[in-house]
């Protein structure tokens, strides 16, 4: 296949700290050395792509580029026995689309390593609803349930709860059966995260608290934070006894006021969330709940379909904090 070309979104750097994107043909000799080339159905749109896609140097070091961290299709080709021509299969994190070439293009080529078999139970659509932002959020969920937080001990918190991670995040907790309180600053989607199942709605100045006090009145067995700063810091001083609170975002900030009080009067636990590298097994892990228990009948109610044609507009959107639920881009499907 040496010299085929193909579709794909590329970055450009055309001035210093300037950039443009372009839709264009790029050739399959221009991709990284790899095990497997995938032919890509599906990608989705990320913050994180976002940011490299506007040129973020703390993302992507060198241009031109392809982003997209996720990716699900089909196998090309295989270097490795784990994989065969025609299996179904999605990569989400690890390298791809930081400085790897990423999803928005109809192909990509990565190691074996970063490759996992689509989950029976899921298509390659559905897998790209959740995405690196889905997995993000169910890894939260897995990570909370594995320090003891069950349904039975009371309210838990999402924040950023429109956001592709908090969206994920509140449907799986609310399907599991918990009491799930939603905080946002976007007061006119409150209908759509009660369609998710969400028992409250709080807005983003509710979840603050400015007061400067060590302990805050106990509310959440636990919490999925996708904002950091003072949320983060006041979700914290609101756990309950042994709550836990699990971050994995700095929207808000990436500073965290906080102090030892809540962590040595009240056990609390903070984890942090890495998706890009979790290890292998917990990740199979993860994706298997994803296809299985927690498989969300509200998928199309949490995302919206664009063609790489389209992603431009959400590129700016989501930059603006202006974006709900999540966004699949269709590559070749």
């Amino acid at each position: 296949m040496s010299g085929k070309t193909f579709k794909a979104l590329v970055v450009e750097e055309i001035g210093e700290n300037e950039f443009s994107r372009t839709i264009k043909e790029r050739s399959l000799d221009e991709l990284p050395e790899g095990d497997v080339m995938i032919k890509v159905s599906y990608s989705s749109l990320n913050y994180k792509d976002a940011l490299s896609a506007s040129g973020n140097r703390g993302v992507t070091k060198n241009y031109p580029h392809t982003p997209g961290i996720d990716a699900s299709g089909v196998v090309e080709e295989s270097g490795s026995s784990g994989f065969k021509p025609g299996d179904e299969v999605l990569v989400t994190g690890y390298d791809l689309g930081a400085n790897t070439s990423g999803g928005y293009g109809e192909y990509i080529r990565v190691p074996a390593g970063w490759v996992i078999k689509l989950p029976s139970g899921l298509s390659l659509r559905e897998s790209m609803v959740y995405g690196t932002a889905g997995f993000t959020a169910a890894l939260s969920v897995y990570k909370m349930e594995e320090r003891g937080v069950n349904p039975g001990m009371g309210e838990v918190l999402v924040t950023g709860a429109t956001g592709g991670v908090g969206s994920v995040a509140a449907a799986i907790l609310a399907k599991s059966g918990y009491e799930v309180v939603a905080s946002t600053g976007k007061a006119d989607k409150a209908q759509f995260l009660r369609d998710l199942g969400v028992k409250d709605v709080i807005s983003r100045e509710d979840a603050k608290d400015e007061s400067g006090r060590p302990l805050l009145k106990s509310r959440w067995a636990g919490v999925v934070d996708t904002v950091g700063g003072d949320i983060l810091a006041t979700a914290i001083k609101s756990a309950k006894l042994y709550g836990v609170v699990t971050c994995c975002g700095n929207v808000a900030s990436a500073d965290l006021p906080i102090n030892v009080y809540p962590f040595i009067l009240r056990g609390v636990s903070l984890v942090g969330i890495d998706s890009a590298y979790c290890p292998m097994e917990e990740r199979q892990k993860v994706w298997s709940k994803i296809a299985g228990d927690w498989k969300l009948e509200v998928l199309d109610k949490l995302s919206t379909d664009i063609t790489l044609d389209e992603l431009e507009s959400h590129i700016e959107k989501i930059l603006g904090g202006k974006e709900t639920g999540r966004v699949v881009v269709g590559i070749s499907a």
